[in-house]
């Protein structure tokens, strides 16, 4: 192999193609042209001599032998970083500037407030740009274009080298009624859960959920009366009808209605809900973000 043929942005390009395994987005990530990141993997085969990365209907996959080369190149550039470059210290409460935050409905209802009271107490010059997003994988979409700098939600489908996540908030299911309705007092098993008309939050509007799943592996079925896209509606609407909903249990807490419904725990297992904090490995050693990220963990765990 001739050594001198391999400069650092080879290195580094092979590192990008790595984690992004799309040559785009590693272009755009070195900011250089598709071109200029098409012909830098051509000259990494040559001197390599290994295809390195075969295309594939979900990306880039890497061979054998570049996923023996990803580690200890990712840390070889790492080291050099650490030593040649000085990372300015940040001072949040010094900062002005803007962060991006992906959130699905429950983090935006449920955690926003407590984290943008932190933050107003440690960094008031930093503002948030809130995007929404319901499917899990559009999280993985927003990060991948740049759009956003983390998210919070539930974990994708798939897994990705470049996507990491970290639980952060879990949630267990409650059955909620009216507190004047008379399952309040007679209390909730199975044969009233079924005799009673259900509500189903359901962002893509299907008319099935994990209750219904759980319903059917034991030969069961409800009544659906009402299906909306919108979780946060279902206590209002089920405190001033003779409906039942089973949600997550701080959606009931944080509603003005809660305190005109009685909580009874679902008659059928469920399973726990936890909402992960997620983020691009490319903005792993972003300090501003690694802060951020910090806080965000901070402020889960105190609720």
């Amino acid at each position: 192999m001739d050594f001198h043929g391999i400069d650092l942005n080879l290195l580094a390009a092979f590192d990008a193609l790595m984690r992004e395994r799309n040559v785009t987005r590693a272009a755009t990530q070195m900011g250089v042209s598709q071109p200029a990141m098409s012909a830098a993997l051509s000259r990494l085969r040559e001197l390599l001599g290994d295809p390195l990365f075969m295309r594939s209907a979900s990306g880039l996959l890497p061979t054998p032998r570049a996923r023996e080369l990803a580690d200890p190149i990712a840390q070889a550039l790492r080291q050099i970083e650490a030593t040649l470059v000085k990372k300015p210290e940040f001072v949040p409460g010094k900062a002005a500037f803007a962060l991006n935050l992906g959130l699905s409905d429950y983090p935006a209802f449920v955690l926003l407030p407590a984290l943008l009271e932190a933050l107003g107490e440690q960094a008031p010059g930093i503002a948030i740009n809130v995007h929404a997003f319901n499917d899990r994988d559009d999280a993985v979409n927003l990060l991948d274009a740049g759009v956003i700098d983390a998210a919070i939600g539930v974990p994708p489908t798939h897994p990705e080298g470049r996507i990491l996540t970290r639980p952060i908030l879990r949630d267990e299911f409650v059955t909620i009624v009216a507190s004047q309705h008379p399952a309040a007092r007679r209390g909730m098993n199975m044969k009233t859960y079924l005799s009673l008309p259900h509500a189903l939050a359901s962002p893509e509007g299907q008319r099935h959920g994990l209750v219904d799943q759980a319903l059917a592996q034991q030969g069961k079925q409800r009544t659906l009366a009402l299906t909306l896209p919108q979780m946060f509606a279902l206590p209002s609407v089920v405190a001033r009808t003779g409906m039942t909903a089973t949600v997550m249990k701080r959606v009931a807490l944080s509603s003005p209605a809660g305190h005109k419904l009685v909580f009874f725990p679902p008659p059928i297992p469920l399973p726990e809900i936890v909402f992960h904090l997620i983020w691009h490995r490319r903005s792993e050693g972003n300090l501003a973000q690694q802060w951020l990220r910090a806080l965000i963990e901070s402020v889960a765990q105190a609720l």
